[in-house]
């Protein structure tokens, strides 16, 4: 059955499309609840998402400030098909979604705006309480030359490439410098960034683990190949440093106090909306 939002007939077709669109992850989130339950909040929520953008929709159009003809017409020439391609295309009914979406961006655009930034307080109030959030495991920076084997590589020449690297590096030269020489990995001096405990095969992770910052192995295999390593950095477990989240963190309580804007919003409208259901 159709609903009628303020007069605006809306096609029941619209909901279940967004039945669709919201199960795999509503499914996924609501595993325990009942199923018939489930079923009927789905329903709910999928209604409530259509007429909440009709009524947004409708407030767009309720502006008298029109959007400029050439930003419209900029956007159009953007989606229109290429000469020859065998579509379909209503220019007049594409001109008019986009204007809709332009209104409805900008009219978000006034509602969310008008949000304070986070304070100072709010930030460091949130980081304390969700440092779990923020918590790194034990990390590696290391680097490495390599020279990758598979099958059918000549293991004896391989060997005497890293043999050669080793060389130059015992005699002083950077290890960078040999990286980007002899690695099959050439560029930026072999450096891997940082790594957690897992991300790398065992062979490789253990040498990383194991070495002091600054230290360097020998000649290793691993099921990619042969590697010298060295360790440049290392970060014990622990919570990021706050400096280094804040940015973060504001855009997250940003989002969620310009998400209770927007919600607010609505609330008003569907507060004063008419939403006749099983308009025929």
């Amino acid at each position: 059955m159709a609903i009628l939002v303020n007069g605006e007939l809306v096609d029941d077709q619209l909901i279940q499309q967004e039945e669709a669109m919201l199960r795999p992850r509503y499914e996924e989130a609501m595993q325990a609840t009942d199923p018939v339950a489930r079923e009927i909040q789905l329903k709910e929520w999928s209604r409530e998402n259509v007429i909440e953008r009709v009524l947004l929709r409708q407030e767009a159009w309720k502006e008298s400030e029109q959007i400029p003809r050439e930003v419209i017409a900029e956007e159009l020439e953007r989606i229109r098909p290429e000469p020859g391609e065998a579509v379909v295309f209503d220019e007049a009914a594409a001109s008019k979604e986009i204007e809709t979406r332009l209104r409805v961006e900008r009219l978000v655009r006034r509602i969310t705006s008008k949000v304070a930034a986070p304070k100072s307080k709010d930030i460091t109030e949130y980081y304390k309480k969700n440092k779990d959030l923020f918590w790194l495991e034990d990390m590696v920076r290391a680097a490495h030359v390599v020279k990758n084997l598979s099958e059918g590589s000549d293991v004896a020449d391989a060997q005497k490439v890293m043999e050669a690297a080793l060389a130059e590096i015992e005699a002083g030269a950077e290890f960078h410098e040999v990286a980007n020489k002899y690695s099959d990995c050439a560029g930026n001096g072999g450096d891997l960034g940082f790594f957690p405990r897992g991300e790398m095969v065992d062979e490789f992770e253990r040498i990383a683990f194991s070495l002091p910052v600054g230290g360097r192995s020998g000649i290793f295999k691993s099921v990619f190949g042969l590697h010298i390593a060295k360790v440049l950095e290392k970060r014990e477990a622990g919570p990021v440093p706050l400096n280094e989240v804040r940015n973060e963190i504001e855009v997250t309580l940003l989002r969620e106090k310009q998400e209770r804007a927007m919600e607010h919003y609505l609330d008003k409208l569907l507060a004063t909306a008419k939403v006749v259901d099983g308009a025929a």
